[in-house]
C-alpha cells in the first residue's frame, strides 16, 4: 500500500537556510579543487544546502543508535575542522565553546572524552540555529588560516583541511541515510525530495565479465587523496572468475523472497540466521506490503517498488544468503578492483539529485554497469590491512586503523556519495548485520 505523504516544512526563522528542494543536480557538483579555500567552500556549502528544506524538528532526532541527527553531523564536521586544523595551527584562536569538543567528537579518543553516542538525540541544545553560527564561525578562521599563504605549516594545514573535506562528504551521506530512517519510521512517511518519475523498462538479463587469472596490483597507487586504508597498493593472486555485468534487481530479490529465502537456514551464515530470527528480517529494510504488491520507503517518500532497479538497503548477510540461493557468491574486494579496470568514475551520485538507485542502462556484451554510484557492493573480504599498512599519524590515526576488525569491506560508492569523493581503491565498511546505508549486491563465481 502507498502511503499519504507530506514533505518536511521549513521554519522560516531557521538557520538551516531557504526552504525547498535538494540542490539541482548543477549546485551538487561539488569536485574539491585544488584551491584549498574554493574546496572547503565547496563542500561546507553543499553540505548546508542538503538540509535547506529540514525544519529543526528534523534535525535533533535520532532513530536508533547507528544513526545520528542532522544537527550533529553538521556539528561534528565543524569540529574537525576546529580540533585538527585551527586549535593547533591558528594563532590565538579560542574555541567557539568549551562543551562543544565533548559534545560532538564522535570516537577519536585521542581528542578527549565524548557524549556517548546513542545519546546524541538527547542533545536539543545547542540549538539549530547555534550550530550553524558555530559552522560560521569555524569556517571564518580556516579561510583567514588559508589566505596565510607564508604560515610555517601551510602544506601540512591543505593536507589535513583535504581529510576534513573527505571526511564531510562522508557526512553528507550519512545525513541522507540517518534522515532516511528516521523518516521511516514516521507513520506520515514524509519525503524529502519531490516524487521521482516511475521507472520503465528492464535491467536486462544478467550478464558476467571475466576476471583474469593471475597477478594484479590494488591499491592507491597515482598521485592525488585517499585515505590510509587504501595503502600501500600491492600484489595479489587472483583465480580466474567472472563478475556479474550488473547489480541484482529487485525483481531477482523479489523472487528470492518468494522461494522462502528468509526461511531456509541452509541459505546462511550462522549469524545471519541468528540475526534473521532475532530481528525478524523478512525482505529488504524499506520494502513495505507483500507478494502482492510491495512498495518501498524512499527520500522522495513511498512507492511502488520497481523490479528494474537494484536492491537496496539489504546487510552482508542478505547479500550472501541471496548469492549461495542464486548459485553464484559474492566478489573479493581485490576482484572487483581489478574488474574495475581503468574505468572513469561514472554513475548515480548525490550529484544527480536522484538520490535513489536507477536500473541498469543498456549495455554490450562483457561490459560493466553500475560498477560506481546506485548502492554500495557488499563484497566478501573482511576489512584488514593491506600488507605494509601505515594509519596517519596522531589522532587521525583513528580514523580508519582502528576499526579493522569484524567488519566487511563495501565498494564503489552510492546515489548519496559524491561522485568526487570516489575511487577505485576506495573502501568503505560496515558490520555484516547493518542495512540501513545504500547497499546492494554484485554476483560473482569461480570459472576454475
Amino acid at each position: 500500500m502507498v502511503h499519504p505523504q507530506v514533505h518536511p516544512e521549513v521554519d522560516p526563522e531557521s538557520s538551516a537556510g531557504a526552504p525547498g528542494a535538494p540542490p539541482e543536480p548543477a549546485a551538487a557538483a561539488v569536485p574539491i579543487p585544488t584551491a584549498a579555500a574554493e574546496g572547503h567552500r565547496s563542500v561546507r556549502r553543499f553540505t548546508e544546502a542538503l538540509v535547506s528544506s529540514l525544519g529543526p524538528e528534523d534535525c535533533v532526532a535520532q532513530s536508533m543508535p547507528d544513526a545520528s541527527p542532522v544537527k550533529w553531523h553538521l556539528a561534528h564536521t565543524t569540529w574537525f575542522f576546529e580540533t585538527f586544523v585551527l586549535v593547533p595551527y591558528a594563532r590565538d584562536y579560542e574555541a567557539f565553546h568549551p562543551g562543544f569538543g565533548y559534545l560532538f567528537n564522535s570516537y577519536y579518543v585521542g581528542a578527549g572524552e565524548r557524549h556517548a553516542r546513542p545519546m546524541r538525540g538527547v542533545l536539543t541544545r545547542p540549538s539549530l540555529r547555534e550550530v550553524f553560527a558555530y559552522r560560521t564561525h569555524v569556517d571564518e578562521h580556516v579561510t583567514r588560516l588559508l589566505d596565510e599563504p607564508d604560515h610555517p605549516d601551510a602544506a601540512e594545514i591543505r593536507r589535513v583541511i583535504e581529510i576534513g573535506l573527505h571526511h564531510e562528504q562522508q557526512h553528507q551521506e550519512l545525513i541522507l541515510t540517518d534522515l532516511k530512517h528516521l523518516f521511516a519510521q514516521n507513520a506520515l512517511l514524509p519525503a524529502y525530495r519531490p516524487p521521482l518519475p516511475a521507472t520503465t523498462g528492464s535491467a536486462g538479463a544478467l550478464g558476467w565479465i571475466d576476471v583474469p587469472e593471475g597477478v594484479h596490483a590494488i591499491g592507491h597507487a597515482e598521485d592525488g587523496f585517499c585515505f590510509d586504508n587504501e595503502r600501500p597498493a600491492h600484489r595479489v593472486f587472483l583465480e580466474p572468475a567472472k563478475l556479474a555485468d550488473r547489480l541484482v534487481t529487485n525483481g531477482e530479490f523479489r523472487a528470492f523472497v518468494a522461494d522462502g529465502g528468509y526461511r531456509r537456514p541452509e541459505l546462511w551464515l550462522d549469524v545471519g540466521w541468528a540475526t534473521v530470527q532475532r530481528e525478524g528480517f523478512a525482505q529488504p529494510l524499506y520494502w513495505h506490503g507483500g507478494p502482492d504488491g510491495y512498495s518501498e520507503f524512499t527520500l522522495a517518500g513511498e512507492r511502488d517498488l520497481c523490479d528494474a532497479e537494484p536492491v537496496s538497503h539489504v546487510s552482508f548477510i542478505e547479500a550472501d544468503a541471496f548469492a549461495r540461493w542464486a548459485g553464484a557468491r559474492l566478489p573479493t574486494e581485490a576482484e572487483w578492483e581489478v574488474a574495475c579496470g581503468s574505468r572513469p568514475v561514472a554513475g548515480c551520485f548525490v550529484e544527480n539529485g536522484r538520490l535513489h538507485p536507477s536500473a541498469a542502462n543498456e549495455r554490450e556484451p562483457g561490459e560493466a554497469a553500475q560498477l560506481y554510484g546506485d548502492v554500495w557492493e557488499w563484497t566478501r573480504s573482511s576489512y584488514a590491512p593491506y600488507p605494509g599498512f601505515r594509519p596517519e599519524s596522531g589522532t587521525l590515526g583513528e580514523y580508519n586503523g582502528k576499526f579493522m576488525c569484524d567488519q566487511l569491506v563495501l565498494r564503489g560508492g552510492s546515489c548519496a556519495s559524491a561522485r568526487s569523493h570516489l575511487r577505485r581503491s576506495y573502501r568503505n565498511f560496515f558490520y555484516a548485520p547493518n542495512r540501513w546505508q545504500f547497499s546492494g549486491i554484485r554476483l560473482a563465481k569461480d570459472t576454475s
